[in-house]
């Protein structure tokens, strides 16, 4: 017999209540800023809360023209007049009042309307809350996908100043600005996704299942590539005390009601149970721990799109069975993955799921995680559509500036503004060298590093080149030609950034280098008997005859005599040489062969006589005269 619905909602609220103790739990409301540019009157930068349906403009801001509609200013019904911008005009950001419907009914009708994005007022003095999505019906699924329109809330006094100042003739600007609502640190963007393997959810488990599919080859080019660590998150609640030996705790929970997930199909006679999905759950865990420690975290994403194909509740295949052939077909340690599970029938805590229940009370400027699917960015939660390109510019915006990888720089993403004008950045045309540097937030005007050599100035309108090897980018920016084989370059290339014209050469060294004519100025080939002629960077001089000139001296010499000269000091130089090895040789040979005399003489003279060097035989001559 099936449980009644108001007996199932009420044990479900009883589950979720035990997520978190009340004296703990908070939510955190994601915001971005919304400046006043015009009237003076209301100039000044507010705090909006982003709404969580739609596609914020993540990294990116928006200008606009703040209009109050005359009617429906709630926004509960369609909309007679058209809001769209017209060519050349600023966008429309519609204003409109809380109340009489959902926040996303609102929204939907401006984004028919052609507005561009809308902004809320509150109707009670209270701190920011977040829009959220109604409770899932058919009517509200069909609106709330197609949602693509930024939206935020702001509050009730500020909406009541752009209201009066509206109503009294002025034009109001404003510029939404979400370009910080995601911290970017560094190179890297650690994410996270708490997810749930149940597929018989509804819209939301189909939401998340296609969002799955679609975003796993983004995910892995991130995560293959180093830029991003992504970690996939499980909730599960536990049982009361009081109900733990129940039948719906029993069939709802694992380890004796510690950690339990609601009915897939809201019955607890028939079908699956709430405990088939944990432990669904718990070996997905498992899937990524495993291939995390063989380093390879992103087959994750192919075993739970695969286990989606493959293993549905529809066809009765989500089991154990089709889970391992999942497995095996990726290569994964199958006895590995079950030891990571654990028993889930001990009366003991689970390690894995523990760390889950843990993980879901909010930290920092996170809050506690109560709400399937949700994504958390650099530790914010992700206010939005859970849809491929808006979560990738959630991500994107997380990387320093300058950091972001090619994925996040494609035209679906983001316009390369270095594409216009270069982005008013300084360029050398010439080398193809440009200090404008894209990024997903806009462009950055950087000097560049081009071959291991630094670029240093402002990156509007200077940079040079500096430090060794500076003159084989473009020459250093120096002038340099090359004419007949002769190539020429004032580029000084000794740490300093100085161009110099190079000998036989005279100007700016950036610019210009004119040739000098030495001969006309009288600078070279002067001597009675030279003949001058300039060359392109320097001369030719010849003398009469057979002399011979010599460039350091400019002067002219007989060849002959040059000749002459120089073969009498060779010779002389080999005969010195000759003789200074003999008599060398010489000195050794006497010195070796006195040695050797000296040494024989004084050995024959020792066996027939004693010698004054032979201490003991004068010690015995000595005790014979005693």
């Amino acid at each position: 017999m099936k449980l009644r619905r108001s007996s199932l909602c009420f044990l479900l609220g009883f589950l979720l209540v035990s997520l978190v103790p009340a004296s703990v739990a908070r939510f955190v409301v994601e915001k971005n800023s919304l400046t006043v540019t015009s009237p003076e009157k209301i100039k000044g930068t507010h705090d909006s809360a982003i709404g969580n349906f739609g596609i914020p403009q993540y990294g990116g801001s928006m200008a606009g023209n703040v209009v109050y509609p005359k009617e429906n200013q709630k926004g509960c019904t369609e909309f007679g007049d058209s809001f769209k911008s017209k060519p050349g005009a600023l966008p429309t950001i519609l204003l409109l009042d809380r109340g009489n419907c959902f926040f996303a009914l609102k929204v939907w009708n401006a984004q028919k309307a052609g507005a561009s994005a809308v902004v809320v007022a509150d109707d009670i003095e209270e701190p920011l809350i977040t829009m959220d999505t109604p409770e899932e019906d058919a009517a509200s699924a069909k609106y709330i996908e197609n949602i693509t329109i930024p939206s935020a809330l702001v509050e009730k006094r500020f909406g009541e100043k752009l209201k009066n100042a509206i109503s009294g003739g002025d034009m109001v600007n404003v510029n939404l600005d979400w370009r910080e609502a995601v911290p970017h640190p560094d190179d890297r963007v650690e994410y996270e996704l708490w997810t749930n393997s149940n597929d018989e959810c509804g819209v939301k488990c189909d939401m998340l299942m296609e969002f799955v599919k679609d975003f796993k080859g983004a995910a892995q080019i991130l995560e293959k590539g180093g830029y991003t660590q992504f970690t996939p998150h499980y909730i599960t609640w536990y049982c009361p005390q009081a109900f733990t030996l129940s039948k719906q705790c029993k069939s709802q929970c694992i380890n004796h009601g510690r950690y339990c997930a609601p009915d897939p199909e809201q019955d607890f006679s028939s079908g699956y149970d709430g405990k088939d999905v944990v432990i669904e759950n718990l070996r997905q865990l498992c899937v990524f721990k495993v291939a995390k420690e063989t380093k390879k975290p992103w087959v994750w994403w192919d075993y739970v799109t695969d286990f989606q194909i493959r293993c549905p509740m529809k066809e009765k295949k989500y089991n154990k069975e089709c889970a391992d052939a999942v497995i095996r077909s990726l290569g994964l340690d199958i006895k590995k993955i079950e030891n990571c599970m654990g028993n889930p029938d001990a009366n003991s805590d689970n390690l894995v799921l523990k760390e889950e229940q843990d993980a879901q009370i909010g930290k920092g400027s996170r809050g506690d995680v109560t709400i399937l699917p949700t994504l958390v960015v650099n530790n914010r939660q992700y206010r939005g559509k859970l849809e491929k390109v808006a979560v990738l510019k959630a991500i994107c915006s997380g990387f320093e500036e300058t950091t972001e990888p090619a994925v996040c720089l494609g035209n679906d993403l983001e316009t390369n503004e270095c594409l216009d004008n270069n982005g008013g950045c300084w360029q050398d045309k010439g080398a193809n060298i440009t200090a404008c540097k894209d990024t997903f937030r806009g462009r950055v005007c950087e000097c560049p590093l081009v071959d291991g050599v630094q670029f240093k100035g402002d990156g509007y309108t200077v940079c040079e080149a500096r430090g060794p090897g500076r003159c084989k980018i473009n020459n250093g920016g120096c002038w340099h030609e090359a004419r007949n084989g002769h190539a020429f370059s004032a580029c000084v290339d000794n740490g300093e950034v100085k161009c110099q014209c190079p000998a036989g050469f005279k100007g700016d060294g950036v610019k210009n280098c004119e040739d000098i004519d030495e001969c006309k100025e009288k600078k070279a080939c002067q001597c009675p008997e030279c003949s001058c002629k300039n060359t392109w960077g320097s001369y030719e001089c010849t003398c009469r005859g057979d002399l011979l000139y010599i460039r350091d001296h400019d002067t002219c010499i007989s060849k002959t005599a040059s000749q002459g000269r120089s073969g009498w000091a060779a010779f002389w130089v080999i005969v010195i040489g000759l003789a200074m090895a003999a008599g060398g040789a010489y000195l050794v040979y006497k010195y070796r062969i006195r040695s050797y005399m000296d040494s024989e003489i004084r050995a024959i003279m020792a066996q027939y006589m004693p010698l004054d060097s032979q201490g003991e035989v004068q010690s015995h001559v000595n005790d014979e005269r005693a």
